[in-house]
């Protein structure tokens, strides 16, 4: 333990450091000063609180479909949603569904006492990944009922290291662990955990929230029009250089390209390329020839998710570099998706590559390969799109299961 408290003391310190010229440092910093007594001026005593603790943006949109349900479903709590990261907290630190946000302290003994003194939750769920050490153990210390809910457990992983024992102590403040698939709970099973339940993936409740809820996007449908859309979301540099080509070698086809990153000089490469015209969302207005523009870049957060909603096929970029995006959100439109090759740690992916609704390419040989019969054969687009909105539909429901066991309805 004193060696794990060790290394959170030089991380923070390094982060501090870091913080005299790194922006996102700089938010983890100071988002974190006098977060104590914000949260003492914030909270009541008699507040009845379920902590929710996320890492960052993707993992809260794993845990929001809890968080609504639990706001909706036993209104007699105040919900504190916590983020690890500046990229979740500052983009998600006005949303609506929390009573209290605020970073989680960082995860010394001291901090963790002084946190649970202050929120006294009486349920505490963590999401995905987050395994903090100290904060774990003055829960059970205090005895508060804590879960942690899509979590998915590999061979690999520290928990079955040899040196791995401070992380296996961790899991045993969990009352219940949700996890994904049936692997994780054999897995867990063999560590002597009789305490799992296979719920599945709350990403899939939170893609079917957003479907029902897609909003109407004026621009894209003049730019549709009665054609076909191939939407690309989360792009990189080599996504889009793959993107580029197919657009300019199908000049019949429209395209929305959402970029993972607003790079200036990127955008503006690629808009200059484009051979049948492109044009920035952020730049469109009544009078924008969208009929005579063949691809529109959305330049713009918050819209991708709906603009799904319009296409034909998807592709989801990140697959040339660390991993891809959420495939989710296309595939819950009934869309064929294609993406680059790193994808393997993605389930979700393997899954839908096995069934048929997703296809991985390495070059743009392959990503012709896949979107050509997509393109001319009406069948084989409607096997795919099939099997992709079958796949999405039928994993739906972890965050009912997931409730019903905290709460005993």
């Amino acid at each position: 333990m004193w060696l794990y408290n060790i290394g959170i003391s030089i991380y923070a310190g390094a982060i501090r450091l870091a913080s005299l010229w790194h922006a996102k440092a700089r938010l983890w910093r100071d988002g974190r000063k006098g977060q104590f007594d914000r949260m003492r001026e914030a909270i009541r005593s008699d507040d009845r609180i379920v902590w929710v603790h996320v890492a960052s943006l993707g993992e809260f949109e794993q845990g929001r479909p809890l968080i609504e349900k639990i706001r909706k479903e036993h209104p007699g709590y105040k919900i504190l949603l916590t983020f690890f990261s500046p990229s979740g907290y500052e983009i998600r630190k006005n949303y609506a569904g929390a009573d209290y946000i605020f970073y989680l302290p960082i995860d010394t003994p001291g901090n963790a006492r002084r946190f649970l003194d202050i929120v006294r939750p009486e349920i505490a769920i963590f999401v995905k990944y987050e395994f903090w050490i100290n904060h774990l153990t003055e829960l059970r210390r205090r005895h508060v009922r804590t879960y942690i809910v899509s979590a998915i457990f590999r061979r690999n992983s520290v928990f079955f290291r040899p040196y791995g024992g401070l992380w296996r102590e961790a899991l045993e403040s969990f009352e219940t662990i949700f996890v994904q698939n049936e692997e994780s709970r054999v897995l867990l099973a063999e560590l002597g955990f009789d305490n799992v339940v296979v719920a599945g993936d709350t990403r899939f409740d939170r893609v079917a929230q957003i479907a029902a809820a897609v909003k109407s996007i004026p621009a894209v449908e003049r730019l549709r029009g009665g054609g076909r859309l191939f939407v690309a979301g989360s792009t990189w540099q080599p996504d889009e250089e793959l993107l580029l080509r197919l657009a300019n070698d199908n000049p019949g086809v429209k395209f929305v390209v959402a970029p993972h990153e607003m790079s200036e000089a990127r955008i503006e490469h690629f808009a200059a390329a484009v051979a049948g015209g492109a044009v920035r969302y952020t730049k469109i207005d009544e009078t924008t020839d969208l009929e005579h523009t063949q691809v529109l870049i959305l330049d713009t957060m918050g819209m991708l998710s709906s603009v799904y909603g319009y296409a034909t096929w998807a592709y989801v970029g990140g697959g040339f570099g660390v991993g891809i995006h959420n495939t989710l959100e296309a595939a819950i439109f009934a869309l064929p998706i294609a993406f680059g090759p790193k994808y393997e740690k993605f389930k979700e992916a393997r899954d839908m590559v096995s069934l048929g609704a997703c296809t991985p390419v390495t070059d743009y040989e392959g990503l012709c390969a896949w979107f050509g019969p997509l393109r001319d054969d009406a069948g084989a687009l409607a096997r795919a799109s099939r099997a992709a909105k079958d796949y999405t539909t039928r994993h739906i429901g972890a965050s009912d299961i997931i409730i019903r066991t905290v709460f005993g309805k």
